[in-house]
């Protein structure tokens, strides 16, 4: 039977190999913390369109542990609540909670850039094993995670303990931080907010660092690093692409029922000046997101096969229903807000600026706004006033 040590090892080496293992110190957390300890009760591997448990108990040990050091992200919750030790066959349903793909966890890691002495907050415990990474660097006592399902926490924080790390495990909304244990010196987000909380502004030492995705579209997400100024701003960059699961309290449902009902009455009709179907591509569907914040993205056909797509932003009640014209398209707006103006208005700036990758836009955040810029042009610029400041 296999003690994981040697999949840790060869898990360190891929790691290192592609790129996003770079330092001693993390190489030796990832070679000690035993991944299958935070899989417990098991997994859902996604085959033929249904997934598939897999529990630690009902599996051969040589085979859990493989299955524990795959290079993937694995599903360990369905649909808010559902365990692979609940159920014996394929189902359906939603992931809601997962160990992340090591790799990314790792270079997420590795771009906080933790000295020793750090006080760490992370947003999202998940299955605790990231957690586990920066206890085993920095010491238990100066980790703080926060989980907002207690289930998930639960387990979470028997896998740490079973690991040898009795950390600060808090359940609750890490969209408020942590006020109890703040200041900190970097605070991490594993999972997807629509803009960075000015909480976790406030509950950052001056100096501070702040690594958190931006975007609630798996396709279309950006990973932003900023540091948090003396003034109790925060400025920085988006680093790269990211995807990870939206924070639950801002997790949007989906757009139900009869669509062409809830877009029957339009205030506008034309020809769009670019196509939607670039919202499949990574900077634009940024880009909406920055142009819309809470807008959603939906495809459907009709009765006789004809492509519809639509824009809906249930916040501000507005759409957009775009259809095929010729070789172009049309699109119907209705509501308040002209969401695809915004957005269009947007990618055609982006596109004028030489479409420049995520990596050149900049936030700067404040209790009052976020923007977000490319480059000096004022025309590439946007700004999200808050209406909540937690």
């Amino acid at each position: 039977m296999s003690d994981g040590a040697t999949e840790r090892r060869a898990l360190a080496g891929r790691l290192v190999q592609d790129g996003a293992l770079t330092a001693p110190v993390w190489r030796a957390a990832v070679e000690s913390v035993p991944r299958e300890l935070f899989l417990n009760p098991g997994v859902f591997l996604y085959e033929g369109g249904r997934w598939r448990p897999v529990t630690a108990l009902g599996s051969d040990p040589a085979e859990w542990v493989r299955v524990a050091y795959t290079p993937d992200t694995l599903t360990t919750q369905l649909d808010g609540y559902l365990t692979a030790d609940q159920v014996g066959e394929p189902v359906a349903g939603l992931p809601t909670s997962s160990s992340t793909t090591p790799a990314l966890v790792v270079s997420m890691i590795e771009s906080l850039d933790v000295q020793d002495g750090h006080q760490v907050l992370e947003i999202g415990t998940g299955t605790g094993y990231s957690a586990a990474l920066m206890c085993h660097r920095l010491g238990e006592d100066n980790v703080t995670t926060v989980e907002v399902d207690p289930e998930v926490a639960a387990r979470a924080d028997a896998a740490l303990e079973a690991a040898g790390f009795s950390t600060w495990t808090v359940t609750g909304d890490g969209l408020l931080g942590h006020p109890h244990r703040a200041p900190y010196d970097r605070v991490i987000a594993t999972c997807a907010v629509r803009r960075i909380p000015y909480a976790w502004v406030r509950q950052t030492k001056p100096g501070g660092v702040i690594l958190a995705t931006v975007g609630s579209w798996a396709n279309g997400a950006g990973l932003a690093k900023v540091t948090v100024n003396e003034d109790g701003t925060a400025e920085g960059r988006i680093i790269g692409r990211a995807s990870f699961m939206q924070a639950r309290s801002q997790a949007a449902a989906p757009v139900a029922g009869d669509l062409s009902a809830r877009t029957a009455y339009a205030d506008s009709e034309r020809q769009t000046k670019v196509s939607p179907l670039m919202l499949d591509e990574w900077m634009p569907a940024f880009l909406a997101q920055v142009a819309a914040p809470g807008g959603q993205f939906v495809r459907a056909t009709t009765n006789e096969g004809t492509q519809v797509l639509y824009l809906f932003d249930p916040e501000r009640e507005s759409f957009a229903e775009f259809t095929p014209d010729g070789d172009g398209w049309r699109v119907r707006q209705g509501g308040p807000v002209t969401i695809w103006d915004d957005i269009e208005e947007a990618i055609t700036a982006w596109q004028g600026a030489g479409s420049p990758d995520i990596t050149a836009v900049q936030l700067r955040i404040t209790d009052r706004c976020h923007t977000y810029w490319i480059g000096d042009e004022l025309a590439l610029r946007w700004q999200h006033r808050l209406t909540d400041r937690p």
